[in-house]
């Protein structure tokens, strides 16, 4: 399907709605988000742990769709501002400016999952695949799997920063390192919060906040992209409900996202409901209807095998 046939940028236009237009939901997921945590850690000692995990692990994959947000969208305010606003690092392990220059290399649509390109991609060059060991790609293939996503996932994708960091030391590329301590300080901060003044243990805080926190936040990745022939072809949409739709900021429909990236969250599912066909027929019909179903395909068998067809 061509470009032409799809909505007009032009749909896009500021809602004269005076809370669409200073993006009020966005300013209230903030609030809530920072509220939540704190309430989360100052009250941990008297929530059950599974609820205390099950929390923190939703704050903080609430938390990085915020810092999505503002890579995107939430321009009724100054860039400094929404980068002030959501740059404290509560989610434990990634700068906020690593991130937004990550991000902002994979949205080149025509690049679109190809290895050493997309900066999210999870596919590998047919060669590299070929060469790895049986046990290493066992170790990917199973992290092709939803279970595998949410349990070895995160640990892979911590491999993935630090040799990716180390890397660029070894290089003799020392551009991020005032990205890292300042990352670092403000951590120190929220780590001062989390076990000086709540009283957490920094451990229980990774082991029940930033593991399954990043976990999460991998479920809505899981499906998200695919080779396909086209760039359109390559991006998902799964029509969830309300809780990982707030919990993700409508980023799970995705297509919308990476045609409209400046959309701002609360206005995809609208968009998604009155175009729905047209965004269909460009995506490949591409589209699931909930979490559930990718679970009840794919929690034990890969979804894909990731040596890239193209590569």
């Amino acid at each position: 399907m061509q470009e032409k046939s799809l909505p007009r940028a032009a749909a896009l236009a500021p809602s004269p709605i005076w809370w669409r237009r200073w993006e009020l939901p966005t300013w209230g997921v903030m609030l809530a988000i920072y509220a939540c945590w704190f309430a989360l850690v100052w009250f941990h000692a008297s929530i059950p742990w599974p609820l205390l995990m099950l929390g923190g692990a939703y704050v903080l994959a609430w938390h990085f769709s915020l810092q999505h947000e503002a890579i995107h969208g939430w321009r009724s305010i100054p860039r400094w501002l929404r980068t002030a606003l959501v740059w404290p690092p509560i989610g434990g392990w990634l700068p906020f400016e690593l991130y937004k220059r990550s991000h902002t290399a994979h949205h080149r649509n025509t690049v679109l999952t190809y290895p050493g390109e997309d900066t999210e991609s999870v596919y590998h060059r047919q060669a590299d695949w070929s060469g790895y060991s049986r046990p290493w790609r066992a170790v990917l293939l199973f992290n092709q799997t939803l279970l595998g996503r949410l349990t070895v996932g995160p640990i892979l994708r911590l491999r993935k920063l630090v040799l990716i960091e180390f890397g660029k030391l070894r290089a003799g590329d020392f551009r991020d390192v005032p990205i890292w301590l300042g990352f670092f300080a403000g951590l120190a901060v929220v780590l001062g919060v989390v076990s000086g003044i709540a009283g957490m243990p920094v451990w229980q805080y990774y082991l029940i906040f930033v593991l399954p926190g990043l976990s999460l936040g991998l479920l809505r990745a899981f499906i998200e992209h695919r080779w396909g022939p086209t760039p359109g072809e390559r991006t998902a949409s799964v029509e969830s409900n309300w809780v990982f739709g707030l919990l993700f900021l409508w980023n799970n429909l995705h297509i919308v996202h990476h045609l409209y990236p400046q959309m701002a969250w609360f206005e995809i599912p609208g968009f998604w409901r009155r175009h729905r066909e047209r965004l269909l027929a460009h995506n490949g019909h591409y589209v699931f209807p909930g979490y559930f179903d990718i679970a009840r395909r794919w929690l034990l068998k890969p979804v894909f095998v990731p040596a890239h067809p193209a590569r």
